[in-house]
């Protein structure tokens, strides 16, 4: 069986293709394990729901953590209301969070870690730039 030297370079082309357009756009080692490492200060955040001030990254796929997901997100002097349909941790990286719920307003600064209870109706709101990590249960929370 003869193979070409052409269809080797057209082969090789092909799978380094499929790995760029699968491989994260950030910094993430996968262990065979299931050991996830990310390096928080590669991850660049996409606008969501079309706004600027609100950007954000999901971090890991539901694949490879099927039970909790994790991304960052980062707010410019933002305020905007959410219901959480799902429990979550988030950890300041930089800035300040606010979570303000019925009136009362929990805050965190860098290095801080805030939970929000799944069900709470509560607006973002951030007085400077911030950027944070957040850890979600279930997973799949945009379908629940």
């Amino acid at each position: 069986m003869n193979i070409s030297e052409a269809f080797i370079e057209n082969l090789v082309h092909q799978v380094m293709q499929s790995l760029r357009e699968s491989a994260p756009d950030f910094e993430k080692t996968v262990d065979p394990s299931g050991v996830i490492g990310i390096k928080t200060k590669t991850v660049v955040c996409e606008p969501f729901e079309g706004r600027d001030d609100v950007r954000l990254k999901d971090i890991v796929t539901l694949d490879e953590a099927p039970r909790m997901g994790a991304g960052i997100m980062e707010l410019d002097h933002a305020d905007f209301e959410w219901t959480l349909t799902y429990d979550e941790f988030d950890m300041v990286i930089d800035g300040e969070l606010e979570i303000e719920i019925d009136g009362r307003v929990v805050s965190g600064k860098a290095g801080d870690i805030i939970y929000i209870p799944k069900g709470s109706a509560i607006h973002f709101k951030t007085p400077t730039k911030t950027r944070y990590a957040y850890f979600v249960y279930p997973a799949n929370w945009q379908e629940q």
